[in-house]
Parts: C-alpha cells; sequence; structure tokens
C-alpha cells in the first residue's frame, strides 16, 4: 500500500515539473517571438497567434497536471465506484 501510495505521489510530482518546465519553455519562446515581432515586422502582430494557441495546449496541460485522475480518470473512476458501493451497503442495511 505504501509503495503504491510513493508511486503515485512520484508520478504527480513528474506531472507538475512537466508543466512548469512546459510552461517556462513557453515564456521565453513568446518573449523571442514578441522581439523578433517587432524588430522585423512591427506593423503586422504575428506573434500573439503563435502565443494563443500554444497557450490553449499550455491550458491543456495544466488541467492534466492539475486536475490528474481527480477529473474524469483513473482516479475519479475508483472514487465514483466506492461511492456507489457505500450507498449500496447503506441501502440495503
Amino acid at each position: 500500500m505504501e509503495d503504491k501510495s510513493y508511486e503515485r505521489a512520484k508520478k504527480r510530482v513528474r506531472e507538475l515539473r512537466g508543466f512548469y518546465e512546459h510552461l517556462g519553455v513557453y515564456l521565453i519562446i513568446n518573449l523571442m517571438l514578441f522581439a523578433i515581432n517587432a524588430v522585423t515586422s512591427p506593423g503586422v502582430w504575428w506573434f500573439y497567434w503563435v502565443s494563443l494557441f500554444w497557450g490553449v495546449g499550455l491550458l491543456f496541460h495544466a488541467l492534466g497536471a492539475f486536475l490528474g485522475g481527480r477529473f474524469l480518470g483513473p482516479e475519479w473512476e475508483e472514487q465514483k465506484v466506492r461511492e456507489y458501493v457505500e450507498k449500496e451497503r447503506k441501502r440495503r442495511g
């Protein structure tokens, strides 16, 4: 039981680290794209399209990292099964 908890915690930390690394890369690259855009074509702002679409991907990564299995994942399913089993036990007496 203890090993399983440790492995879940380790997996969760890896997911969070992956998200924070992704966020860092997103910020650095988008700052560079902003600078390139400002220097090469200041009248046509294209960098925000990259930021927008990449940002949507980053949002999904954040949802996966912070909500993970708690929203319609294996942990959520397991919790729901336990709830229904408990309801059934109470109903039967």
